[in-house]
């Protein structure tokens, strides 16, 4: 029994390391569209998206070392992440309105 518990670990830790590496492709994509997008709405939704992935990244890193002090961070990223994306978006409306009368 414990044989497989210790096989299932080695899974889950192989796992959870590709997993990792596979969150490399959003966030460089998201950092392209962050500094790259045509409009500000479009910047602010690839940092929404990225709060998210740093969320999932932390999360992650949580199951590969143990840690429970990751789980804090990435609700915290996903907090702030949360509150900055209802601001700013309150802030876009406000400014559309002041531009159209």
């Amino acid at each position: 029994m414990m044989e497989w518990i210790a096989q299932a670990h080695q899974w889950l830790d192989l796992a959870t390391r590709g997993l990792l590496v596979l969150m490399m492709a959003p966030l460089g994509m998201t950092l392209v569209r962050l500094l790259y997008g045509p409009s500000v709405a479009d910047r602010f939704v690839a940092l929404d998206m990225l709060t998210g992935v740093a969320a999932a990244t932390a999360a992650l890193v949580m199951s590969t070392t143990g840690r429970r002090e990751f789980l804090d961070v990435g609700l915290g990223l996903a907090v702030f992440g949360f509150v900055g994306t209802c601001a700013l978006a309150a802030f876009l409306e406000r400014q559309a309105r002041g531009s159209h009368p």
